[in-house]
């Protein structure tokens, strides 16, 4: 495994990428004031890529206004879940049905334009130059968050360092939610039986890359506050990162354990 941050100046000028299938995956839930635009920058940023929403059940009509996107755009596909499953389950349905379509990388943004969709060619050019994941990080030399609360950057900075510290992954940003995956790095790490809902999801990712050998990017972004809509960072899906952290930690004792006993 080796994780590699790469410098603000060489992310933007490795935008060349060769005629790969690129599926960008957007989670959706009540993101009708975001869809239209988050979709239009899309398209101007990765003309060729397909756009695949995966909406929980939106009760605003997100799924109908990006199929609307979809006419008049094209090559946008909608993805609609039969009830709120959370994060992770949109991404483990998205990556499949992109899999099962040809994909050969897989994005992953927030549907809510945090993420600015300009960085995308970025994130595919570090894919095509041998990386299994390209993480749009906030905490790297040139990354930061605007328009945050001191409250809420301190619980994702000091929420990183932990998961970072406990579990050994030697990444700044475990927890963000730009980026970019190699279908065969997917496809190594098993992604449809990771459990974590919520932003665990992103831990177990990282933490099941890293364990599979899995070479890493990280490179600067800025990531805004939404101006639309209502977050959907709750108390329960923090819980839900923290015990994840140390269930993986308990994995990880056990599987030394087992290779002590057994000699390898």
């Amino acid at each position: 495994m080796s994780i590699v941050v790469l410098p603000i100046g060489l992310a933007r000028e490795c935008v060349e990428f060769s005629a790969v299938r690129v599926v960008v995956v957007v989670p959706t839930y009540n993101e009708a004031d975001n869809i239209v635009t988050l979709c239009e920058r899309v398209r101007t940023s990765l003309p060729d890529a397909e756009l695949l929403i995966v909406d929980d059940s939106s009760p605003d009509g997100t799924a109908a206004l990006a199929r609307q996107a979809g006419e008049r755009l094209g090559n946008i596909v909608v993805l609609e879940q039969t009830h709120k499953g959370g994060l992770g389950a949109a991404y483990r349905a998205g990556f499949g049905a992109a899999i099962e379509g040809g994909a050969e990388i897989c994005i992953q943004i927030d549907g809510d334009l945090s993420h600015d969709p300009a960085v995308l060619p970025a994130l595919i050019a570090n894919i095509e130059h041998g990386a299994d994941l390209a993480i749009g990080s906030r905490y790297v030399p040139g990354g930061r968050t605007v328009d945050w609360p001191p409250t809420r950057q301190a619980l994702s900075r000091w929420g990183n360092r932990y998961a970072a510290g406990v579990l050994g992954l030697a990444v700044n940003d475990a927890t963000a939610g730009m980026r970019a995956y190699s279908v065969a790095a997917l496809q190594r790490m098993d992604f449809e039986t990771v459990r974590a809902d919520g932003y665990g999801f992103q831990v177990e990712m990282t933490h099941r890359l890293v364990r599979a050998g899995g070479r890493i990017v990280e490179f600067p972004i800025t990531f805004s506050e939404r101006i639309a809509g209502e977050s959907k960072l709750s108390g329960g899906i923090v819980h839900e990162a923290l015990l994840l952290v140390g269930r993986l930690w308990l994995a990880d004792r056990r599987g030394r354990r087992q290779r002590r006993r057994s000699g390898g």
